[in-house]
């Protein structure tokens, strides 16, 4: 049996990720594509509850507890949903995975990257996306669009913070350009729609 597809989405907060992945995955479906569609820090019960423990918080959490928790939930997600499908041959579409521990927990909050990067190795293995769309803007545009929307604790965090964790998106991208595809989320629904659609046509065809 074909191993199925491992697809990521990542954004900056504001720039669109959901509505695109949203978009994606009727696009798929449409196309008759067996896929789950699942979602980090989250995808099982164990996982969803560590999540709401997090982004949930009203005092701040030490940044490398935030690390420890993420991974604890990445474990059992990729355990329980996420490696059974893919051996399966089920399409995985997930709305963010570790780039995000790298750009939120690396770049916004400063914890060293190769401490990441140990933890990575532990609970994945050799799992890593197979295509990973990173929806960028920059953080000013991205904070007027989210001016009239409840915040999470993260959406929350000060302009220095986003800023630093679009450069470290950024710098993931630029370190594997075949995996992580930049989006410009400052062009409009519809050619984003198209990029994101040339994007999953490529890999799915």
């Amino acid at each position: 049996m074909t191993k199925g597809l491992f697809i990521t989405f990542e954004g900056v907060d504001g720039a669109g990720k959901s509505t695109q992945l949203n978009y994606a995955v009727n696009y798929l479906r449409d196309r008759k594509r067996d896929l789950v569609q699942t979602r980090e820090p989250g995808g099982t019960p164990f996982s969803e509850q560590l999540r709401n423990m997090m982004l949930g918080a009203t005092t701040p959490l030490d940044s490398d507890t935030e690390v420890l928790l993420m991974f604890a939930a990445r474990k059992e997600h990729i355990a329980r949903v996420i490696k059974p499908a893919l051996d399966s041959g089920v399409l995985v579409i997930c709305d963010r995975f570790t780039d995000a521990t790298f750009a939120y927990q690396g770049g916004g909050s400063g914890v060293d990257p190769s401490r990441i990067e140990i933890l990575e190795h532990w609970v994945q293995g050799t799992l890593q996306p197979d295509l990973t769309l990173f929806f960028d803007l920059p953080i000013e545009i991205a904070q007027r669009r989210m001016s009239h929307r409840a915040k999470d604790r993260f959406e929350s965090e000060t302009i220095d913070f986003h800023e630093r964790v679009r450069q470290a998106y950024l710098d993931r991208a630029k370190k594997d350009p075949a995996r992580v595809k930049v989006i410009d989320s400052s062009k409009s629904k519809s050619q984003i729609r198209l990029l994101v659609q040339n994007e999953l046509d490529q890999i799915c065809s």
